[in-house]
């Protein structure tokens, strides 16, 4: 199911009927429950319940997703700070939007960096290029951090990796939210030198804890499976700790991934169908972008939300001395539309995954 999502989300099915809103679910479809159930019996039996095959089926159904090394950790935090150890930010500048998560930031700041803040636009709520360039000019950092928000790709990612490339920053994306976006075919992580993916139980697909990094960089990759395993693979001159995935859910990453393209397919036709038609005050994406729709954001005051992506942005969170008034803008002035892929939800608007 790791096929052409394009092709996922213009088959050829009936519009979906207006429904009320989807409650909270994680995304997990019920006809998996067999599949997982069968493949955790069978890690019970081997007597191997970490670094097994189910970590190498795992890692390789993202690298064939994304056309990059894929390696798996117990989460987006040991994946961030593994990407930041290799590229070596201790006493350095780091860039990062503020309308984020805390994580974000934070892991260059325990990774020993000083973090500068940079604005957003309003159309995406992602990184904007012309304060990224700003704020590079004035601070000269080492690397820099742009966060997919919401599901799709940051509107000026090009713009900024390609400024990237031409001055030496370490472009890094932070890809929580964006399983299953591609621009033109181009998925999240591809841009920068990594991509930094979570799978905590909100996300789109979900692994209940876990992450997943991919990288162009072979170099890179090895020090990142070192990384989270003591350094073991570089004689331990890596100083690291623990950052290993289970067998158990590597295995639940298999088969969710498996699903990841009817999952995104199914809510982009359900957003189609019956959110867009009633939020014509969205965001709206360039021609050539699918996203993965793990926030449906809005621009107007709505009476069933889910809340905002982020409710404070990290600046104001962390006192930064900063004027970012995009973000303060984006931070008043969105919501979210409940948008969730549960099987009783999906079969009241009318199941689109048979």
């Amino acid at each position: 199911m790791t096929g052409s999502l394009i092709a996922e989300v213009e088959r050829e099915r009936p519009p979906l009927v207006a429904a009320p809103p989807l409650p909270f679910a994680v995304a997990f479809d019920p006809r998996d429950e067999e599949l997982v159930l069968g493949k955790w019996r069978s890690i019970l039996r081997s007597q191997r319940w970490s670094d097994g095959d189910h970590t190498r089926e795992f890692e390789a159904l993202w690298s064939e997703m994304t056309g990059l090394e894929a390696v798996a950790f117990n989460n987006w935090a040991g994946g961030a700070l593994a990407v930041l150890d290799y590229i070596g930010v201790a006493g350095e500048r780091v860039l990062s939007p503020s309308n984020t998560f805390l994580a974000t930031p934070r892991s260059a700041m325990q990774s020993g960096a000083e973090v500068i803040f940079y604005d957003c636009n309003r159309a995406d709520l992602c990184g904007a290029f012309d304060d990224f360039v700003a704020k590079a000019e004035r601070h000269r950092p080492k690397a820099a951090w742009i966060v997919h928000v919401g599901g799709h790709i940051a509107f000026d990612v090009e713009r900024i990796a390609a400024y990237c490339r031409e001055t030496g920053i370490r472009l890094i994306e932070d890809c929580a939210h964006a399983h299953g976006a591609h621009w033109n075919g181009r998925r999240a992580g591809a841009f920068g030198e990594a991509g930094v993916y979570s799978f905590y139980p909100t996300k789109t697909i979900s692994t209940g804890e876990g992450g997943m990094v991919v990288t162009r960089d072979p170099e890179m990759a090895r020090h990142l499976r070192s990384f989270r395993d003591y350094g073991r693979g570089s004689g331990y001159r890596i100083a690291s700790m623990n950052h290993r995935i289970d067998e158990f859910t590597a295995a639940l990453g298999v088969v969710q991934t498996r699903r990841l393209a009817d999952i995104v397919a199914w809510k982009n036709r359900y957003a189609r169908d019956v959110l867009d038609p009633q939020h014509p005050n969205r965001v709206r994406l360039p021609e050539g972008m699918i996203s993965g729709l793990y926030k449906y954001i809005v621009f107007d005051p709505i009476e069933r939300s889910t809340g905002k992506v982020y409710e404070q942005p990290c600046h104001r969170l962390l006192k930064a001395d900063c004027d970012l008034p995009n973000t303060d803008w984006v931070a008043k002035n969105h919501w979210c539309v409940p948008l969730y892929y549960p099987a009783e939800g999906a079969g009241r608007a009318g199941d689109t995954r048979k």
